[in-house]
């Protein structure tokens, strides 16, 4: 049985915002900001650096459920 396409998709939106707002947090700590006016670089740094979180941040929650599903079903198996 695999896991519900409702789980799935709430753990992926929720892998996408926290690393985004991570990405976010990080650009405005390193002097990076995403809301600068215009397109300079410091603008351009940031909007990259949240689009990098969002993707990492999706791929980490991905990773955390297919361990969790891979544990589960050896546990249901009997360990083997």
């Amino acid at each position: 049985m695999g896991t519900p396409r409702w789980l799935e998709g709430t753990t992926d939106a929720i892998g996408f915002v926290g690393g985004a707002l991570t990405g976010f947090a990080l650009g405005r700590v390193l002097g990076f900001d995403v809301f600068a006016p215009g397109y300079g670089t410091a603008a351009i740094v940031g909007i990259v650096l949240v689009g990098l979180g969002g993707g990492a941040g999706l791929q980490l929650a991905r990773a955390v459920l297919m361990s969790r599903r891979k544990r589960d079903a050896s546990t249901r198996d009997g360990g083997q």
